[in-house]
């Protein structure tokens, strides 16, 4: 990997995005990590709903692969963030990956006009 030194006009390369509210939250690193790869897939690639909400499809094998995590790490990984209130899990049947919905966090003074 070749790197060099940031000045004021380096273009930065494609990044993820990643809330800051997200990283006030009691959640393991892992966890942020997966939410901001999760996010960054609703944008680029998200399906909408009947309701024209957006959602992915993630089967736990490719998050495991994209993120070199464990399957059981990419399991407790998607409960953090299901008990943190950033994800809905959505089942869709046996042999089907889950519908999964990334909720965007709200907090006072994170949004700038």
């Amino acid at each position: 990997m070749e790197v060099e030194f940031m000045t004021a006009d380096t273009s930065l390369p494609p990044s993820m995005p990643l809330p800051e509210a997200v990283l006030q939250l009691p959640i393991s690193s892992t966890a942020k990590i997966m939410y901001a790869r999760m996010l960054d897939a609703v944008m680029t690639d998200g399906l909408e709903d009947v309701n024209g909400i957006l959602f992915i499809r993630f089967p736990i094998m490719e998050l495991s692969e994209v993120l070199s995590k464990s399957h059981m790490t990419v399991k407790r990984s998607l409960k953090e963030l299901e008990e943190a209130g950033l994800i809905m899990r959505v089942r869709q049947g046996i042999g089907k990956p889950n519908k999964i919905y990334v909720l965007i966090p709200r907090m006072e003074g994170i949004y700038r006009e």
